[in-house]
């Protein structure tokens, strides 16, 4: 296992911020895995577990060991009647694996076209898109305890998955390497198609995976900036999931805010009666006017409100500042408390 001091982490976090690594490191394999394991038995620092860098945001020089997971491979485990069990390592990159389904001619994962980051990323923040999220076709995963060693094997429940929640992100983040994951892909497709922009390109074509997959990227293209023209981390922030009365609440004073139905137990176990209501987080942003804004080379994508966006040198802390201000005027305007997607590196 190289380690390289006082490394640049410019070209490893997709907003494009010039922050440094004490040290840093690959992982290609096993025996790196044993190497890092002995490396954080021997130093009393901290340890961050690097996928595609596009759920980070650096607001300072990490003074530790940024280890990047770049475990490669992907293989039809098995099959049954009824699915297909890909298997695929925790450092390929996302949107690679996907297609590769797609060319295979497996369905399932097409929705989740061009999202970016790794496989072994995917599960801690449960990715989703057009009404599909990674735990709908999720079968297991195998993870390495960092204290211990010891070999996991998750299955479905014990991930606890929520919206962009999940055990590894709330209670083992960083302690856990995920490995490999594994999926369960149906033979019978429940295509997802009724979206503007999906829907049209179909209408009155038979669908299958590479249909979909070629729509939702042409979509996703025209919707959301490049991170490699731009330096962005996609969505910044989640949609919030109100009370149902709290949302009706909202709409007596803006009826065009929109709602979508959801169960009535909130991430945490929280129960509302009345049932619950998600709404757009990029909406309410709009509505207070930060579309396009820029403050210096921090500020926010005119393609997109829910896009926080880096124009050139702008430093992680200068990005953080425009999503405090956003989180705040949101709450002042409608009495929201936006909660920003990405993990912010102190």
């Amino acid at each position: 296992m190289e380690i390289i001091n006082n490394a640049s982490l410019k070209q490893l976090n997709t907003f494009g911020v010039d922050a440094s690594a004490k040290h840093l490191t690959e992982i290609h394999n096993l025996e790196d895995i044993e190497a890092l394991l002995e490396w954080k038995a021997q130093n009393d620092l901290p340890c961050l577990l690097l996928g595609g860098g596009s759920n980070l945001l650096f607001k300072n020089d990490y003074q530790g060991l940024v280890a990047k997971i770049c475990l490669a491979g992907k293989d039809i485990a098995e099959e049954d009647n009824d699915f297909t069990y890909v298997s695929v390592a925790g450092g390929e990159n996302w949107h690679d694996f996907v297609r590769w389904t797609v060319e295979q001619d497996i369905a399932g994962l097409e929705n989740l076209s061009l999202i970016p980051g790794t496989v072994g990323a995917a599960p801690i923040q449960n990715i989703g898109a057009y009404g599909v999220e990674l735990a709908d076709h999720f079968q297991s995963l195998q993870a390495v305890d960092l204290e211990t060693g010891n070999i996991h094997e998750f299955d479905l429940l014990h991930c606890q998955f929520g919206y962009r929640e999940s055990f590894f992100k709330s209670q083992t983040l960083d302690k856990l390497l995920i490995t490999s994951v594994t999926f369960a892909l149906p033979k019978k497709p429940n295509w997802k198609m009724d979206y503007a922009g999906v829907r049209e390109v179909l209408e009155g074509v038979e669908p299958s995976a590479k249909l979909i997959s070629d729509a939702i990227i042409s979509l996703r293209m025209s919707k959301l900036p490049d991170p490699a023209k731009i330096g962005n981390g996609g969505s910044f922030f989640k949609n919030p999931v109100l009370s149902l009365d709290d949302w009706e609440a909202i709409k007596a004073n803006h009826p065009n805010i929109p709602g979508y139905p959801q169960n009535a137990v909130l991430a945490g176990g929280t129960e509302l009666a009345n049932g619950a209501m998600k709404t757009s987080a990029a909406w309410l942003i709009d509505s207070c006017g930060w579309k396009g804004h820029r403050k210096g080379d921090a500020g926010v994508s005119d393609m997109h409100a829910l896009v926080i966006v880096n124009h050139a040198n702008a430093t992680g802390a200068e990005l953080w500042a425009v999503a405090q201000e956003i989180m705040a005027s949101v709450e002042d305007k409608f009495g929201v408390l936006l909660e920003a997607e990405p993990r912010v590196v102190l």
